[in-house]
């Protein structure tokens, strides 16, 4: 007997939909359905609301944590000056830290139902339906839970007092990643740095996936060598 393939259906909840797909997940995942009207994941209406994020959210929960963090390495009796070293540096963290999550875990190669599954929630999803205004920010309850782990790993490389500080530029890094992340897919930038940003991370949707893996600068793709061949032609 031959294994008919299966066939997602688009009307029904997908997430436990996709990972019958097997092998075949990967080809399927890279086939963009470009719709501002994402779809359903869930039957339950609970676990729904969940997945759907509005994306000035982003900046309205997590920058007052921002400023209570800077502020309290402030009161530990570090200067201005300081203070904005730590910030900056934590921003740059966070760049490599974009770049290698998108890189090596969003876009890890998977055939398992499981894996199938949990990739389609965490990245999956956002390849298929790239226009899903709902689905392009990091759910703040699943952020919640990461920035525990993301805070203890800061504690280990710093002080008490300086720990806050790089913590709430990490964390002004990821808002500014979030939110740019939203007006490449659905801002009209006028000017030359923002549309150039634009081109490059739909470059990275719709013509080459496996590379072009930065959201707010290219800077780490030209580190590690995963430019788009357009930009490494350029580069050479």
């Amino acid at each position: 007997m031959v294994a008919q393939e299966f066939s997602v259906d688009l009307d029904k909840p997908l997430v436990f939909q996709v990972g019958h797909l097997g092998e075949a997940y990967e080809e399927w995942v890279h086939q963009p359905i470009v719709s501002r009207e994402g779809p359903r994941f869930f039957e339950n209406d609970f676990m729904e609301s969940l997945t759907r994020t509005v994306w000035w959210a982003i900046p309205s929960i997590w920058l007052p944590v921002v400023c209570y963090c800077v502020l309290k390495s402030a009161r530990m009796g570090h200067a201005l000056p300081e203070i904005a070293l730590m910030v900056v540096g934590g921003v740059f963290v966070w760049t490599l830290l974009e770049y290698t999550l998108h890189r090596f875990l969003f876009h890890i190669k998977t055939k398992s139902y499981w894996g199938n599954t949990v990739h389609y929630l965490l990245h999956g999803c956002h390849h298929k339906h790239p226009m899903d205004g709902l689905r392009l920010v990091f759910p703040p309850a699943a952020a919640a839970i990461l920035l525990v782990p993301f805070w203890n790993m800061v504690s280990l490389f710093a002080t008490p007092s300086i720990t806050p500080a790089l913590f709430g530029g990490g964390l002004l890094g990821y808002v500014m990643y979030d939110c740019t992340h939203y007006y490449l897919h659905h801002g009209q930038p006028a000017n030359d740095v923002p549309k150039n940003l634009k081109k490059y991370h739909m470059n990275h949707h719709f013509r080459v996936q496996d590379k072009g893996f930065g959201i707010t600068s290219a800077l780490w793709d030209r580190v590690f060598g995963t430019l788009p061949p357009s930009k490494m032609a350029k580069k050479m």
